[in-house]
């Protein structure tokens, strides 16, 4: 029974023995596997509670007073020794530090040669460098100690203000230096053979891993996660690393010209495919206004006759302003009409004819009357059963060399045929369904244009973001077009234009239109489109406005500034960037926007939203 007993205890005994040994055999097992980047992470922790911020990095002189030494010490934290390498891969340079006595200007450590016998348990903490011998320098946490001592700083210079104002607009830095250390890892991985399972390969993998999902699809600094500059000092120190491993420099730069060659091949093609995908996007219908005419449509079917019939008065009293636009877009056609009459000073005075084609009569005059106007008279037109056009003009707009729906669409050559589709009246102004008014254009109709029949604002200003010159339109180097035509003369812009139907009719101009319309079709004399055979058909005829009347290039990135567009009477999104799609751009929309009733039932069943 005793020797039983006996037993228990030593059991007993062993038992305790091996819970107080195991901790400590598996701490120093972990100390032991520490890699360099661990340890530089494992410092920084311990420099962090002490509160040192980022932008106290640089060299700090530690004095060592400890273990009987006789001299005062100089170590280089190892995470001070991290910026160190990092100046060495980006060729930025570091502040050097001086001593009290300032007897030492540049240095980077000095070891005590003594050191050698302390144990290797004191020694997990340390960073191994070659600057000015193969000595060790030695960091444990009571090594650590930060000199907390306040600096005075000078009121700070107007150049020094204007470098923070810069740094702090250069919101996508570290985002790019990001994104370059990627690549220069990639380009070290490729140079590695593909069996290499080396640690410093390894480590660089891992390293590349984490870089690419902490930045994601990141393009703005402040978007990036809290341990990214982190992350990039451990990737910093693995370039450094393998930068010493990979020293043939020539093949390295075979390797960076085939990568480079690679990448503006990818780049071309990705340029050709946007482009693509953008003219499709431009040609394409988004679902939400789809689902709007749709909805409008089956809800004007389901009208009494009589109140069909609202919108189809007559307006032909020319003592009263008159706009048209010719549109398919439901919205579009809305914000045209809502901006200029609640811009206009005198709106009872304003009669708005809207004109579209058979496909889109129901849904854009069931808009309307859900939303009237108030005091302006609003007219809805259908193109298709007024008999203006001739039979002949949709073969020929088929003939165009276009795939484009809105260039060869009826409705984009209408407008030549102003005089036919309102013979009661002497003028009237043409709005482009992408246009937004700004102010009031009541000065606008007692312009005189001095028998011209047109006005518009001129667009042969080189340098301007509406620049258009004849000859990019037009095929000079025909003989009937070049003795014609002057390819140096002034071109203007359609978006708003002040039309005298009146000196149209006495000259003839929509025959004129018709015949130079044929030629260019079967002669392929000018590229597809309205603009070019109007430039021809009103050539001579063109009175100069002033260009606040209409300022264009809202629909690209012309580089517009805020001021020109806020002072605009109208603005004109000419090109494929129109307001109402996803690729337009953002800070041109909000002007469009706001003439929107997002509100509006309809539109929240389609989803479409500000």
């Amino acid at each position: 029974m005793n020797q039983v007993r006996r037993w228990q205890r030593i059991l007993i005994l062993s038992l305790l023995l091996l819970s107080v040994l195991a901790p400590i055999v598996f701490v120093s097992n972990r100390l032991k596997s520490i890699t360099s980047v661990d340890r530089g992470e494992f410092i920084e922790e311990l420099s962090d509670i002490t509160d040192k911020t980022e932008d106290e990095l640089r060299l700090t002189a530690i004095e060592q007073d400890e273990e009987g030494l006789k001299e005062r010490k100089r170590i280089l934290q190892d995470r001070d020794f991290n910026s160190v390498v990092l100046s060495n891969s980006s060729d930025k340079s570091n502040d050097t530090v001086q001593s009290n006595e300032g007897d030492q200007k540049t240095f980077l450590s000095e070891v005590d040669k003594g050191n050698n016998h302390k144990p290797k348990e004191e020694q997990a903490v340390s960073q191994k460098t070659t600057v000015s011998s193969n000595a060790e320098v030695k960091i444990s946490a009571r090594d650590i100690q930060l000199n907390h001592k306040t600096e005075f700083r000078p009121p700070s210079s107007k150049s020094e203000k204007n470098t923070r104002v810069q740094l702090e607009r250069a919101t996508d830095e570290r985002v790019k230096e990001i994104r370059d250390k990627i690549i220069q890892a990639k380009a070290y991985l490729n140079l590695a053979l593909p069996g290499n399972n080396s640690q410093i390969v390894k480590e660089l993998r891992v390293r590349t891993k984490e870089l690419e999902r902490a930045i994601g699809d990141t393009t703005k600094d402040k978007y990036l996660p809290k341990s990214s500059p982190n992350r990039l000092k451990a990737m910093e120190v693995a370039l450094y690393k393998v930068s010493r491993a990979f020293h043939n420099c020539p093949a390295i730069a075979t390797k960076l010209q085939a990568m480079t060659y690679k990448t503006e091949e990818q780049a071309r093609a990705q340029k050709k495919q946007a482009a693509y995908l953008m003219q499709l996007a431009a040609r394409t219908t988004p679902k939400g206004l789809h689902c709007l005419s749709m909805r409008l449509t089956t809800e004007y079917f389901t009208l009494d006759h009589e109140k069909r019939q609202l919108l189809q008065q007559s307006y032909n009293d020319p003592d009263l302003y008159h706009y048209v636009v010719f549109s398919d877009n439901v919205l579009a056609s809305s914000v045209v009409v809502n901006s200029t009459i609640s811009s206009s000073k005198e709106p009872d005075k304003i009669v708005f004819h809207v004109v579209t084609d058979s496909l889109n009569y129901p849904a854009i005059s069931m808009w309307f009357l859900l939303n009237p106007s108030g005091r302006a008279s609003i007219q809805i037109l259908n193109i298709d059963e007024m008999n203006v056009l001739p039979l002949y003009l949709a073969e020929l707009l088929m003939k165009q060399n276009s795939s484009d729906p809105r260039i060869i669409s009826a409705l984009n050559h209408a407008r030549f045929y102003l005089p036919d589709i309102f013979p009661g009246l002497n003028k009237i102004v043409l709005f482009d369904h992408d246009v937004v008014v700004q102010r009031d254009l009541t000065r606008l109709w007692s312009i005189d244009m001095t028998g011209k029949v047109v006005g518009a604002v001129e667009t042969c200003l080189e340098g301007d973001p509406s620049y258009r010159s004849m000859d990019s339109f037009i095929n000079f180097s025909d003989a009937w077009v070049s003795q014609k035509f002057d390819p140096k003369a002034c071109t203007w812009a359609f978006g708003m234009n002040l039309f005298d139907l009146e000196e149209w009719r006495r000259q003839e101009l929509t025959s004129v239109y018709l015949k130079y319309f044929d030629l260019g079709v079967k002669g392929h004399l000018w590229k597809a489109g309205g603009l070019p055979v109007g430039w021809l058909t009103f050539f001579g005829q063109t009175f100069p406005l002033e260009k606040r009347w209409n300022v264009g290039g809202l629909g690209h990135e012309s580089g517009l500034r805020a001021s020109d567009i806020e002072q605009a009477a109208v603005i004109h999104y000419d090109g494929i960037m129109k307001p109402w799609l996803d690729i337009g751009i953002d800070k041109y929309k909000r002007y469009w926007n706001i003439h929107v009733p997002y509100h509006h039932p309809h539109l929240q069943r389609c989803n479409i939203h500000d």
